[in-house]
């Protein structure tokens, strides 16, 4: 059973940094990446990486986040650095099995940037 569990959200000010990490499990996983949801708003992607490495941002975050991961232990890790109150959201991962293209969400954690 295909499992994705976030943790690592929270409350910070404009301009800090906290880093989001996310664990899956049950499969072997070609892509996993965050995505974020602000009220009112629909889902939007973050940042993804393949198992090869590769990574794509979204515009927004280019240059302030990061996005890394550990495939031996399957966790893949979103560094944010300066912070702004529009980054506040849930932000949810999501892993995409290699056989079967099965994607999987985990439960969300929230962000929330303050002015």
């Amino acid at each position: 059973q295909v499992q994705v569990v976030e943790s690592g959200g929270g409350l910070v000010q404009a301009g800090e940094s906290l880093r989001l990490s996310c664990a899956a499990s049950g499969s072997i996983f070609s892509l996993m990446g965050w995505y974020r949801q602000a009220p009112g708003k629909q889902r939007e992607l973050v940042a993804t990486i393949t198992i090869g490495g590769s990574t794509r941002y979204a515009d927004s975050v280019k240059g302030r986040f990061t996005i890394s991961s550990d495939n031996a232990k399957k966790t893949v890790y979103l560094q944010m650095n300066s912070l702004k109150p529009e980054d506040t959201a849930v932000y949810y991962c999501n892993a995409v099995t290699m056989f079967g293209g099965n994607a999987a969400w985990g439960q969300g954690t929230q962000v929330t940037v303050s002015s």
